[in-house]
């Protein structure tokens, strides 16, 4: 004889211990992944508008990398801001920022380029570097890009499906371009903490920024030399490759041996912003390094008088020297970078 249904109010407190069920089980898996990172959330970045506003952006350490390295192959180009803006909005549409294996038919990377359509290689195209390059050539050919609106500029060089998408982006890009190419001084944050990947030390650090850059930014004075950074990485490639830096070796300014060691210290060249006149080019490489911080287990940032560290004051800029004494880099002639290792 089959079993009588239960009743209505049987199933409601069944229905109760279900999700009561439930609840604690997500509650076990909340605490044990506070329990496995300390406590905190997913590390975050964040960009600040360098005006008399509250706008704000926030993102993560691989978008961070990803959106430094689309800035830098464009400043290097000598393009204006607003063609890094068009480009940041574009792989905010496309991928997020994120350099994935996957897309609509065989589109790959930060820009979903697509190699039948001659963007290049698989290869060449899962190389954020490359793919910035290929984008800012194409956007270079557009007439008048910079008068055009955001998503027209964009468009004429995607020609995407969805061509209106890339004006939700403006807002965020325009953030994010304004404080990467160095117009906007101290406004890009990050929390800083490492993450899992072996990547560390002087040399990674000199590799990302000839990677982004080119091979002027550690050239074009000579960068700091350590007595770490004339032995062997751990890549086994030596100072002497062209991710070091070549010219006359010059000593830090003070920092203990233990923290020399660990230094790199970039040369910083003029370089006038055409609109407002203001110098750009250290805090483009200061805010590239933080952007890199987690990646590169980079631990301190310093550049006219201010400074960022890892984990302090949730990776906010602040004024560096003991009770604001004057910082030994207040001249502004370089950005100097200590790696966690």
């Amino acid at each position: 004889m089959p079993e009588p249904s239960p009743t209505p109010a049987r199933r409601g407190r069944l229905l109760r211990f279900g999700a009561a069920v439930a609840v604690l089980f997500a509650l076990a898996g909340y605490l044990a992944v506070q329990y496995l990172t300390g406590g905190a959330g997913a590390p975050r970045c964040r960009v600040v508008s360098g005006k008399d506003d509250d706008a704000s952006y926030e993102f993560t350490p691989e978008q961070a990398v990803n959106a430094a390295t689309i800035s830098a192959v464009g400043t290097s180009r000598r393009l204006p801001e607003r063609a890094v803006a068009i480009a940041l909005a574009t792989s905010l549409q496309e991928s997020g920022l994120r350099n994935i294996r996957h897309g609509d038919r065989d589109s790959l990377g930060l820009f979903q380029q697509r190699p039948s359509q001659g963007w290049g290689t698989k290869k060449q195209i899962m190389d954020p570097t490359y793919a910035a390059g290929v984008f800012y050539e194409h956007l270079a050919k557009v007439p008048d890009y910079a008068r055009l609106p955001l998503t027209v500029a964009a468009q004429r060089v995607q020609r995407s499906g969805y061509p209106q998408a890339y004006a939700k982006h403006e807002p965020d890009a325009t953030l994010l371009a304004a404080a990467l190419t160095g117009r906007a001084a101290a406004t890009l944050t990050c929390e800083g903490r490492v993450a899992p990947t072996p990547a560390g030390g002087p040399d990674s650090v000199r590799a990302a920024l000839v990677r982004d850059f080119g091979h002027d930014v550690l050239q074009e004075a000579g960068a700091d030399v350590s007595a770490q950074d004339a032995s062997s990485a751990p890549d086994g490639t030596s100072s002497s490759s062209p991710s070091a830096a070549s010219g006359p070796a010059r000593a830090s300014s003070s920092p203990p041996s233990a923290v020399s060691a660990r230094t790199v210290t970039v040369p910083v060249s003029p370089r006038k912003d055409a609109a407002t006149g203001t110098d750009v080019r250290g805090w483009e490489l200061a805010h590239w390094a933080v952007a890199n911080s987690s990646a590169l287990h980079i631990e301190r940032v310093s550049y006219a008088g201010q400074e960022w560290t890892a984990g302090r004051r949730e990776g906010q800029w602040v004024r560096s020297g003991a009770q604001g004494a004057p910082a030994a880099d207040e001249d502004a002639t370089e950005v100097r970078i200590v790696t966690a290792q």
